[in-house]
């Protein structure tokens, strides 16, 4: 019989202390905080052993493997391909059938937005699913993407001491039933869009108004620089001052650049591509 080598003996001793950790916690149940802990501690160690084990395998291993049946990249590339389509007036969009995904670009000269106007950074961006969740067709999907953007048309038209409806454009892509919200959340991973309320700087673009019981709550930061909607004027208290949103664009801006152009966007979304 062998002699047991140095390495053999650690990893016994290894195993053997592991084993006695899972027996302690099976035979005498532990109190959640200490379960937790325990779960942690097994984890760290997991990732632990994984790091050595790349440390002292002479080949090396991918920074990822690049999966195309996970949803994130179809999302991923679901939102390649809206950005890639032309930009249309937002006031000038017809009826048409289909949901899918889209973005609303700013073009004027409000003065809040004047880091955004003109560029591939939408103000917002968001989705539409189908009428029906088995929907194959765009018929069978019904006007959802449509509808959609002619209810922030609606919106946006309202606020007209603040926004002119001519100076905003949309991109919108009609995609198979189920993979809006992947590509949804890819965009506003990759954009940012201030009027996205995952942001959380001016949303309530897409509220639709309270009821009297309700009536009491916050103004939408969105509202409260772009009044025009009845409902919403009827409200007493605003969720954000003026002041308040503006030291939080502006913030935003610093952190999180502008796309100016095409070049630009793609090399951003081309580098979470990359495997370095």
């Amino acid at each position: 019989m062998s002699k047991p080598t140095l390495l053999g003996e650690e990893a016994a001793a290894i195993r053997l202390k592991l084993a006695e950790l899972i027996q302690t916690s099976v035979n005498k149940p532990l109190p959640a905080a200490r379960r937790r802990a325990f779960d942690s501690l097994v984890r760290a160690l997991i990732v632990e052993l994984e790091a050595a084990l790349s440390q002292i395998d002479p080949v090396t291993m991918p920074a990822s493997v690049f999966d195309p049946s996970n949803p994130k990249i179809i999302g991923r590339f679901t939102a390649l391909a809206m950005v890639a389509q032309t930009r249309h007036p937002l006031e000038t969009v017809r009826r048409f059938y289909g949901s899918g995904v889209y973005a609303i670009y700013y073009t004027g000269d409000y003065p809040l937005y004047l880091p955004l106007s003109g560029s591939e950074s939408p103000v917002y961006v968001g989705k539409a699913g189908p009428a029906a969740s088995g929907a194959r067709s765009a018929r069978e999907q019904g006007e959802r993407l449509a509808a959609r953007l002619n209810d922030h048309r609606k919106n946006i038209g309202k606020a007209t001491s603040t926004l002119k409806i001519c100076d905003f454009q949309v991109r919108f892509l009609v995609v198979q039933s189920g993979w809006e919200t992947a590509a949804e959340d890819y965009l506003i991973h990759l954009f940012r869009p201030i009027w996205n309320s995952e942001v959380d700087i001016l949303y309530g673009l897409g509220k639709h108004g309270d009821d009297p019981v309700t009536r009491a709550n916050k103004r939408s930061p969105w509202d409260t620089l772009h009044p025009g909607r009845r409902w919403a004027a009827a409200t007493k208290e605003d969720a954000r001052s003026e002041n308040r949103i503006s030291e939080d664009l502006n913030a935003h801006f610093s952190t999180h650049p502008v796309y100016r152009d095409m070049p630009q966007l793609f090399e951003a979304f081309i580098s979470e591509l990359r495997q370095d």
